[in-house]
């Protein structure tokens, strides 16, 4: 029979990525938390943890059963709090990854007031562009613009009605000229972004017929997308980037949408996550507080008028 108290010892294991340090945190002798290990296995038919006097990591089976062991334990924390009354008293830690310049730069304000609404919740948060493989990585769920490639992930909308906008800082504009139609950016330093080492050099747009496709070129290529916008604030090239991402610089004046006529390509807001198990009340309670932020910023957007 599993135990829990067996299936936390390799969660934390896991995370940890050493078994003397999970015993450490569980205040477990080493001796203890080995044997819950020996025992899970045992239960389980398989080996879970390849580990040595110096070295750990999961084995293939290790890694398929981690999600779920996660998910159950998970489960049952909230199934606790329900029978105590407490159902929106949320606990844990949320493991989340983000893009870098949602991440940092609009983010990281409102996960501050989540754990102020929800102070018995910790947060572990990984900002990178790449999409993170919620399957081996240390993270329940991820934030994301576009669908997930991989159809077994599950995807809910956050903010469904985003798009890319075309901006630049006015002392850009004041050395360089505004660009007054698409074809125009031929003529200006495009910062372009990479995503899996391939260049977005084309950029969509709809002008409320048909859609229109500019090639775009520049001196500056970064595959950080905080890096491109830090590029645009100090003045050196347009910038084609989520709304979300540039709504704040926008209302404070340091950019300014260009060819406000044409809609930028969709750039939807998503909360990604493996399992349908991850769906509980802590998520549930952060979807809908990233919603109510991400919707005060698309109302000010120029597409929405």
């Amino acid at each position: 029979m599993l135990r829990t108290d067996d299936l936390q010892v390799f969660a934390l294991t896991a995370e940890l990525g050493s078994l003397s340090a999970a015993a450490r945190r569980l205040e477990l002798s080493p001796a203890v938390a080995s044997a819950a290990l020996k025992r899970l296995e045992a239960v389980l038919g398989c080996r879970l943890l390849v580990r040595s006097t110096r070295s750990l990591r999961l084995t293939g089976e290790g890694e398929q059963y981690l999600p779920h062991a996660r998910s159950a334990l998970q489960s049952l924390r909230e199934g606790q709090q329900l029978l105590a009354g407490g159902k929106a008293t949320i606990s844990g830690q949320l493991q989340l990854t983000a893009p870098s310049d949602f991440g940092r730069n609009v983010l990281l304000p409102w996960l501050d007031e989540f754990q102020l609404q929800h102070s018995q919740i910790s947060l572990r948060l990984l900002l990178a562009d790449r999409n993170a493989d919620l399957f081996r990585q240390p993270v329940d769920i991820a934030l994301r613009y576009g669908l997930p490639e991989d159809s077994s992930l599950v995807a809910l909308p956050v903010a469904a009605a985003n798009r890319r906008v075309l901006c630049a800082a006015s002392d850009y504009l004041a050395r360089h000229g505004t660009p007054q139609r698409l074809g125009d950016l031929a003529e200006h330093n495009c910062l372009r972004f990479t995503l899996a080492g391939r260049v977005h050099g084309r950029w969509r747009f709809h002008d409320g017929r048909r859609e229109q496709i500019q090639q775009v070129a520049g001196d500056r290529v970064s595959d950080d997308a905080d890096v491109v916008r830090r590029w645009a604030l100090a003045g050196r090239g347009l910038v084609y980037k989520s709304w979300l991402d540039v709504a704040q610089d926008v209302q404070a004046g340091r950019l300014t949408v260009l060819l406000p006529d044409l809609l930028g390509e969709p750039a939807p807001l998503n909360l990604i996550c493996a399992h349908r198990a991850h769906l509980g009340e802590t998520l549930r309670l952060l979807r809908e507080h990233l919603i109510e932020r991400c919707q005060s910023l698309l109302e000010q957007a120029p597409f929405a008028h």
